[in-house]
């Protein structure tokens, strides 16, 4: 919808010329008592009036609510610039080869929030990263808001790049070294270049201090006897599963395995730790404490309590989803 003659503009217009999510829009003329909601519309308050907003009526869809296009250049809506939150719809002027579901899916993985019947549920990682919970007033759907910069965020940066690259991003150690212009080709739709990538004079880093020796029974490589144990027991008992997945930090930090439906990750303890590998584990364990985030350690002594211990830390993260 779009104003009327006279340069007034209804409330989906006003977002687009400000260049805003229109749920934030709304939400922020709520907050700053424009705009009440009233059954299933928005209605005028005074003070929305005050600053010129009025109804306009259309055959097609009803009454709206219309501001002058002088409020583009009010104080308090240019304000908005500098608090400004993004949805997944917003992320894709940055990631416009993903879709929203598809981000969502992603930020799920991640533990960010779950995907449940009442909508998007904030996670307490997804407050870590400046998540909020916010409610679709036309249908009653939680939904979830994200600071801005959360597009210029390490992380979500290579998490949603691996996305778009397909896995084969310049920081993967099996890209092609032929690819020598950096220049993209823009107008061919190419994808930007990664801006967090490993420079080209430095070499690139492997986190984890093993070469895989065999699969489990889904393929995945392992490692150790202790790693095929926990491989095999999360395929049989029908858990998806991550190998080497990398926590959600700018370090590079990786667990042997994580589970996303439980948000679990699992480290497997050899005898024999080498003294970097030691210490890698060791902040893996700090991190994901600091984070909150669920965390399993199976020692080589329990390759025979696997699935007394899997059962049991499943079972128990499972109630809590």
């Amino acid at each position: 919808m779009t104003g009327s003659d006279d340069n007034r503009l209804s409330t989906s217009a006003l977002a687009k010329r400000l260049k805003l999510p229109i749920q934030q829009l709304f939400v922020t003329l709520r907050d700053y008592g424009w705009i009440d909601r009233r059954g299933k519309s928005w209605a005028l308050t005074g003070k929305g009036e005050l600053q010129g907003g009025s109804y306009q009526e259309s055959q097609r869809f009803g009454r709206y609510i219309v501001w002058p296009d002088s409020l583009l250049e009010h104080p308090l809506l240019s304000a908005i610039e500098t608090n400004q939150r993004i949805t997944p719809g917003g992320m894709r002027r940055y990631y416009p080869h993903l879709g929203v579901r598809q981000i969502n899916r992603n930020f799920a993985e991640l533990g960010m929030l779950s995907i449940t019947r009442r909508g998007l549920e904030l996670t307490s990682l997804g407050e870590h990263f400046g998540g909020r919970q916010e409610h679709d007033e036309d249908n009653g759907l939680l939904l979830i808001s994200w600071p801005h910069e959360i597009v210029d965020n390490p992380v979500i940066h290579r998490e949603l790049n691996r996305l778009v690259s397909d896995g084969f991003s310049s920081e993967s150690p099996i890209a092609t070294a032929a690819s020598t212009d950096p220049k993209p080709d823009l107008d061919s739709g190419a994808i930007a270049p990664d801006l967090f990538a490993t420079p080209a004079n430095e070499p690139l880093q492997v986190p984890r201090e093993t070469v895989h020796a065999r699969c489990g029974l889904d393929g995945h490589a392992v490692d150790s006897l202790l790693q095929l144990r926990v491989c095999d027991w999360l395929y049989e008992a029908q858990l998806a599963h991550a190998r080497d997945r990398s926590l959600p930090v700018e370090e590079p930090l990786t667990a042997d395995f994580y589970v996303p439906a439980v948000g679990l990750y699992i480290e497997c303890w050899e005898r024999d730790v080498p003294t970097s590998a030691l210490s890698r584990r060791l902040r893996t364990r700090e991190v994901c404490r600091e984070l909150k985030l669920a965390y399993q350690e199976i020692a080589a002594t329990d390759i025979e309590r696997v699935d007394d211990l899997l059962t049991k830390r499943v079972a128990e993260l499972s109630r809590k989803h």
